[in-house]
């Protein structure tokens, strides 16, 4: 019942943003039925169809070439909607603002307009404007005190001789008005003569609105800003993740293991997205480190060993002197756990599954992911921790930073993690905050010092902002050196 509720609301705060979506890019942008408004509109219904499809195509067991197909598409587009609504929220503090300017533009020259001088300074000639009409000087002027309109009006000479000829002299002549600028009289017959100006068609090229214009102005500019983020975000997750390195002091460490180096990589998530190649840079760079242990953090695969067991197989070219350890994560729960460690041991890995091993001055201990306990594989602290030496230093390797309580109270003294990716997603490292006791990098919890990954990968979209990808060296120093 409370998952179905969550899930209505899920769909309706999509359905939401996917309306202001369509009003803002499509509904302010274009006219009605145009062939644009139809695209933005089809839009608007299959990209959400296809994030929906990517994000439970697997779930439901659907072919892994669909999953694969709908993966791209959908998960991207969730990454851009994200950054398209991010923007546009942004637009609506510019758009009033934009508005106001315009406004003011044309009011300033709406009132230049009318202040303008209609005498002219003396000596000066003066072209009538445009479309008036101006009396004939007294010496030329027809008897019948025809108005002739003027050559500057781009009247043509035609129309110009036209109204100039001297009409057919009438058979009585008025009398003279004694106003001499009063207009001749005319008879009930007589018809008004023609304004060629006045039958002139109006200009039918009008400006667009200032308020569409500012849509379309603040509109592509947010579509500009989201998708660049999204593609930098993609190439940066496609181009694999960095090395970081760290040194963590451990006052229980023997001097003979001062300088140890851990190869730590968390949340690699292979899958419809990220493939062989995602996994073969991923073992190059650790590689390339010459670490003297590689510890894999949990959340390795978004898949079962079926569709994805070749795509881990570059694993078994790690190479470190103490060996390469493999803790799960959440997602492998999602998976098939079980299938999986057996996997990862056939290509070379360790699985610490509750369990401890012993290294050069170090405990080295693995528990399974919280999201075990629902099949009864959860986390278990005393068969991992309880009966060792608290004398020797402790490396704990669990998935997820929310178990760092459990370990600070079984003596660990570092506990390296994932599961957070960073937040992945800016402003999601907000949201990781509020689950996560460390979102990434190195804090101390009384005597226990937790290090989080923002791990190799990616998953939903291949989108990383703010929290680049990494693999981490965890170089440790004893404080007796």
């Amino acid at each position: 019942m409370v998952f179905a509720l969550v899930g209505l609301v899920v769909l309706a705060l999509l359905g939401a943003v996917h309306r202001y979506l369509w009003r803002r890019f499509v509904g302010d942008t274009t006219a009605p039925g145009s062939p644009l408004r139809r695209a933005g509109t089809a839009a608007a219904f299959v990209l959400p169809l296809l994030s929906v499809g990517a994000m439970t195509s697997g779930r439901v067991g659907a072919p892994f070439w669909l999953q694969q197909v709908l993966a791209w598409p959908g998960f991207l587009w969730l990454a851009c909607l994200l950054y398209l609504t991010l923007a546009l929220l942004v637009g609506e503090v510019v758009r009033p603002v934009l508005l106001r300017v315009l406004a003011g533009r044309d009011r300033k020259a709406a009132t230049a307009e009318r202040g303008a001088p209609s005498a002219t300074p003396s000596g000066a000639s003066s072209a009538p404007p445009s479309g008036t009409l101006v009396e004939a000087p007294e010496e030329t002027r027809p008897r019948t005190e025809e108005l002739v309109p003027s050559r500057s009006a781009g009247i043509s000479d035609a129309a110009v001789r036209t109204a100039t000829e001297p009409m057919a002299e009438p058979e009585a002549e008025p009398e003279p008005s004694a106003d001499p600028e009063a207009e001749p009289s005319t008879g009930p017959d007589t018809e008004p003569a023609p304004n060629p100006v006045a039958e002139a068609p109006p200009a039918l090229t009008p400006n667009p609105s200032r308020r569409l214009f500012v849509s379309r102005v603040v509109g592509g500019a947010a579509a500009a800003a989201g998708l660049a983020t999204v593609g930098y975000g993609t190439y940066g997750v496609l181009r694999g993740p960095s090395v970081r390195r760290i040194t963590v002091p451990l006052a229980k460490l023997p001097r003979a293991a001062h300088g140890f180096r851990i190869a730590v990589v968390s949340d690699i998530h292979i899958g419809p997205i990220l493939g062989r190649a995602h996994t073969r840079r991923i073992v190059d760079t650790i590689n390339r480190t010459s670490p003297d242990l590689v510890a894999v953090v949990g959340d390795l695969v978004d898949g079962s060993v079926a569709d994805l067991g070749s795509a881990a197989e570059p694993l078994a070219a790690l190479r470190a002197r103490h060996g390469s350890f493999f803790v799960t994560g959440n997602h492998e729960y999602f998976s098939g756990a079980e299938q999986w460690v057996d996997h990862v041991r056939e290509l070379g890995l360790h699985p610490l599954e509750n369990a401890r091993v012993e290294i050069e001055g170090f405990d080295l201990a693995g528990v399974n992911d919280v999201a075990g306990e629902t099949e009864g594989q959860g986390p278990d602290f005393v068969k991992a921790l309880g009966d060792r030496d608290r004398d020797r230093a402790a490396v704990l390797l669990a998935h997820q930073p929310v178990v760092i309580h459990d370990a600070v109270e079984h003596g660990v003294d570092l506990q390296l993690s994932g599961h957070t990716h960073g937040g992945q997603l800016w402003p999601g490292n907000l949201l990781a905050e509020l689950a996560n006791p460390t979102v990434a990098g190195l804090e101390r919890y009384g005597d226990t010092q937790l290090f989080v990954s923002r791990g190799a990968g990616a998953w939903g979209p291949p989108v990383r902002v703010g929290a680049p990808s990494d693999i981490t060296v965890v170089e440790l120093a004893s404080r007796q050196a």
